[in-house]
C-alpha cells in the first residue's frame, strides 16, 4: 500500500514537471521549427526553407557560434584553472583571515556591473590606461591595448572569469573538505608519492571529476549570456544570443524566423550538452 501511494506521487511528480518544465519548451521549440520554415508567424506562406538557406549563405551564424564556443571554452579553462591554483596554494588564507570574506563579494555583482567595471578600468582611454600613464608605464594614452571591443574577445572573457572564478574556489573549497582530499593525499605521501604527484594524480583530479556538472554549466552559461557581450564585444561577430536578438528586434520582419533558427540550434546544442553532462555524471557516480 505504502509503494503503491509512492509511486502514485512519484509519477505525479513526473507529470507535473512535464507540464509546467518540458511542455512548455517542447511548443517552443516547435513553434521557433515552425516559423523558421514559413509555418507559422508573420510571414507563413507554406513551407519553404528560403531563411535557412539564407542565414548560412553569409557565414554569420557559423561565426556567431565559432566565437560563442571560444569565449566559453577559454572562460571556463582559466576560471578552473584560476580557482584551482588559488584554492590549492592559498587554501588557508581562504580559509581563515579576511580573504575569506572578500571572496563572497565578486558573487554579488551582476553581469551587467561586471561589464561596465570592465569597460571603466581597460577601454582605450580607461582607468588602467590612465594609472599606467601616470605612473610613467607609458607615454600616451594610445598605447594601451584596448581591451574593450577587441577582436578576440579579452574582455568578455575578463568579465566572466572575474565572476565565474569565486565560485569554483568555493566550490572547490567545499570538495576538498567533502571528499578528505587532504587525507588521500596524505596517505599517497605515505606511500611515497612527491608533494607534485599528490597535487597532479590524487587533488585535481578529484576536484575536477566532482566537479564536472559545474564546468559544463559554466561552459553553457557563457556560451548563452548576453549582457556581458552586449556591452563589450563587437558588431561584427557577435555571440550567439546578441545576434539571435539583434535579428528578432530589427525593423525588417524577414529577419525575425532567423532570429527562431539560431535559437533554435543553440537550444539543440544546450539540451545535447546538458544530456551529455548529467549521463556522465551518472556514470561516473558524480551526480
Amino acid at each position: 500500500m505504502i509503494r503503491s501511494r509512492h509511486n502514485s506521487s512519484g509519477a505525479f511528480g513526473m507529470a507535473l514537471f512535464a507540464l509546467i518544465a518540458l511542455l512548455p519548451i517542447g511548443f517552443s521549440l516547435g513553434y521557433a521549427a515552425a516559423y523558421s520554415v514559413g509555418l507559422a508567424g508573420l510571414l507563413s506562406e507554406g513551407f519553404t526553407l528560403e531563411h535557412w538557406a539564407r542565414l548560412f549563405s553569409d557565414g554569420e551564424v557559423g561565426r556567431a557560434f565559432g566565437l560563442s564556443l571560444y569565449v566559453a571554452a577559454v572562460t571556463v579553462a582559466l576560471s578552473v584553472s584560476l580557482a584551482l591554483a588559488l584554492l590549492l596554494f592559498l587554501r588557508r588564507p581562504l580559509k581563515e583571515g579576511p580573504l575569506s570574506y572578500v571572496i563572497y563579494f565578486p558573487l554579488a555583482i551582476p553581469a551587467t556591473v561586471a561589464a561596465f567595471l570592465v569597460f571603466q578600468l581597460f577601454s582605450g582611454a580607461g582607468y588602467a590606461a590612465r594609472w599606467l600613464l601616470h605612473f610613467g608605464v607609458i607615454d600616451d594614452v594610445a598605447q594601451m591595448p584596448n581591451l574593450v571591443n577587441d577582436p578576440y574577445a579579452f574582455g568578455i572573457i575578463l568579465a566572466h572569469v572575474s565572476l565565474a572564478t569565486p565560485f569554483f574556489i568555493l566550490l572547490f573549497a567545499q570538495l576538498y573538505e567533502t571528499e578528505k582530499v587532504e587525507a588521500l593525499a596524505e596517505t599517497a605521501r605515505t606511500l611515497g608519492a612527491s608533494r607534485r604527484a599528490c597535487l597532479y594524480r590524487v587533488a585535481v583530479p578529484i576536484l575536477l571529476t566532482r566537479s564536472f556538472t559545474n564546468v559544463i554549466l559554466l561552459f553553457i552559461f557563457v556560451f548563452g549570456s548576453y549582457e556581458i557581450p552586449l556591452l563589450l564585444g563587437r558588431q561584427s561577430p557577435q555571440m550567439v544570443s546578441v545576434l539571435t536578438m539583434r535579428k528578432y528586434a530589427m525593423f525588417d520582419l524577414t529577419q525575425k524566423p532567423e532570429a527562431f533558427i539560431v535559437a533554435w540550434l543553440y537550444t539543440a546544442l544546450v539540451l545535447a550538452l546538458i544530456g551529455w553532462a548529467f549521463r556522465s555524471g551518472r556514470a561516473g557516480g558524480r551526480v
